[in-house]
């Protein structure tokens, strides 16, 4: 009988030993500002690779609680958060993980730093990340709404860095009769003479909803049907007392994953709230959450794929099959090759938009970039919600059966991962985004940055790749033109091939820039190897099939 016992796969300081986070910082921040940035950098590394890691790994069993009646019988609707949870609080307060990005201690840089920080904290917190960026989305919402009431009121609570100080926001718009189509919001906003605005309704699927405001939708009595009708809201939770505000949680979601995170049904029976702004166009209101919220999906799904690779790796190290480490046997080693190009590409699109809406909110964004930002976000964020549930799986198999086995944690990362093609608009719903987004001006802002990128490339290899790029690019160009204002069913029918072709184009400029970068800067050949794999995966997924075939396989029946 053997003794062998296989040691489980160690995670060390995750800023030092990401390679693709420590070339892409060292290439877009000056010196001056990554010296700046570097212990809080090497801080939230250590603690993703050590102390939260191992929590994580002791709470795995760990669920929030709904308490709705007290002993007495008095309704009192507490949840009770995991220690993980109430920790991953207390440090994205400290660390200034919203509050960077209203403090700009790095100009059009600062959101730079931030999801880099987020990207570290993110996947040793059991999707903490959630209501850290409703809480982001909700600071710039008020900000942009003007309303000085609600600015002084609640903006320094949710920009602030001391964890008893410190508020996280809900966004409350899912209805049972509507998700992505939120026109449908049946939730009643009633003026009441001398109490001011209060809600009546259900929302369906709340997140994060110990925080303690949120802004959510609801129509102003007698207003007109449909999204312009709706009408953006300011919220908090609790009163004074503590006691829930005048609304209700009636059950937590039994969810596939992000089980940390409780998410609830609510009634709402008289909550008292204020109106944000003008009392219609609420979708419109709630747009700003939206893109702030996309681009934290985005952060979340590259880290997710990081965390997988960085496990599997540390695996096929240790682990002996047929004589040789799996890191030694060829194709292990390819299949892991495959996967990191596609994180590196997706890194790269990721934090483009980042500095994309760091350059905006900063007042330094040209028209063209402006458009190119609203493009790029719901391109980006369904980029990459792909790729991680494309990846996530592969890394789980890279361990064999121990991938499956749940006192590993590694079900976890397939669970949770899931979410980030789904949450805040599936690929379908952002692929007609994107379409919404391209306007009059058509891919230009997109071709034109695209050429910019490409336009330092000059090792042989990387020039060919810029002209798959560009190839690309001008088939989905023209596709656009033949389609756009036409026929509008065959326009939505291949809006995900489309929105991919956008997405995997833009990403495959962007770690070609990089890796001309590495090897001019770093002597590095990695990211270039990841661009060629990346690229041999396929760029432009847009072969369209016979309208007449897609019907006749979609009725099934």
């Amino acid at each position: 009988m053997s003794d062998f016992i296989q040691a489980p796969p160690q995670l060390g300081n995750q800023y030092r030993d990401d390679r693709v986070l420590r070339g892409y910082l060292a290439r877009t921040l000056s010196d001056e500002e990554l010296a700046g940035a570097a212990s809080a950098l090497e801080r939230m590394g250590a603690l993703a690779g050590g102390e939260l890691y191992a929590q994580q790994l002791a709470e795995r069993d760990l669920e929030p609680a709904l308490e709705q009646w007290d002993a007495w019988g008095k309704r009192v609707d507490r949840i009770t958060l995991t220690p993980l949870w109430r920790r991953a609080e207390e440090i994205a307060a400290r660390e200034g993980l919203v509050a960077l990005a209203y403090e700009a201690p790095l100009g059009r840089h600062s959101r730079v730093l931030q999801f880099a920080l987020v990207y570290l904290f993110t996947p040793s917190t059991d999707v903490y990340a959630c209501p850290l960026a409703m809480t982001d989305g909700a600071a710039r919402t008020l900000l942009a709404s003007g309303n000085r009431a609600l600015i002084e009121r609640a903006l320094p609570r949710l920009t602030s860095r001391d964890p008893a100080r410190f508020w996280t926001s809900g966004q409350w718009m899912t209805e049972a009769i509507g998700g992505s189509d939120v026109g449908l919001a049946e939730t009643l906003a009633r003026s009441i003479p001398g109490e001011g605005w209060r809600l009546f309704g259900r929302k369906w699927f709340t997140s994060a909803i110990t925080a303690q405001m949120a802004l959510t939708l609801a129509r102003p009595e007698g207003s007109s049907p449909g999204g312009k009708g709706l009408a953006l809201f300011y919220v908090e939770t609790r009163d004074e007392q503590g006691r829930p505000n005048r609304l209700s949680i009636d059950r937590l979601k039994d969810k596939l994953g992000t089980r940390k995170l409780p998410t609830a049904e609510l009634t709402l029976d008289g909550t008292p709230a204020v109106a944000v702004g003008e009392l219609a166009n609420g979708v419109r209101a709630i747009s700003t959450v939206l893109n702030i919220t996309r681009t934290w999906n985005a952060v979340a799904a590259i880290a997710y794929m990081r965390r997988g690779l960085a496990l599997a790796r540390a695996y096929a190290r240790e682990r002996v099959a047929f004589g040789a480490p799996l890191a030694q046997q060829p194709l292990h080693a390819d299949t892991l090759a495959g996967l990191q190009a596609e994180f590196e590409a997706a890194f790269h699109l990721t934090f483009f938009v980042v500095e994309l809406l760091g350059r905006d909110e900063c007042g330094e964004a040209s028209e063209e970039q402006q458009a190119l930002l609203r493009i790029l976000t719901p391109v980006t964020k369904l980029t990459t919600g792909r790729q991680s549930v494309a990846v996530v799986p592969e890394v789980l198999e890279a361990f064999g059966g121990a991938g499956y086995v749940e006192d590993t944690g590694l079900p976890a990362l397939l669970r949770d991962a899931q979410v980030f093609s789904i949450w805040e608009g599936t690929t379908n719903v952002l692929s007609l985004d994107a379409l919404r987004a391209i306007g009059p001006r058509g891919l230009a802002p997109l071709t034109r940055e695209v050429g910019f990128l490409l336009n330092g490339v000059r090792e042989p290899g990387l020039v060919a790749i810029s002209a798959r790029v560009q190839g690309a690019l001008e088939l989905a160009e023209a596709w656009w033109q033949k389609n756009a204002g036409r026929d509008q069913s065959q326009l939505e029918a291949g809006a995900r091939r489309f929105a991919l072709t956008l997405g995997r184009s833009t990403a495959a400029a962007l770690l070609a820039r990089q890796a001309q970068w590495s090897l001019d800067h770093e002597k590095d050949r990695r990211p270039f190897a990841a661009v060629l794999r990346f690229a041999a995966s396929g760029i432009n997924l847009l072969a369209e099939p016979a309208p007449s075939l897609s019907r006749l396989l979609a009725d099934d029946t």
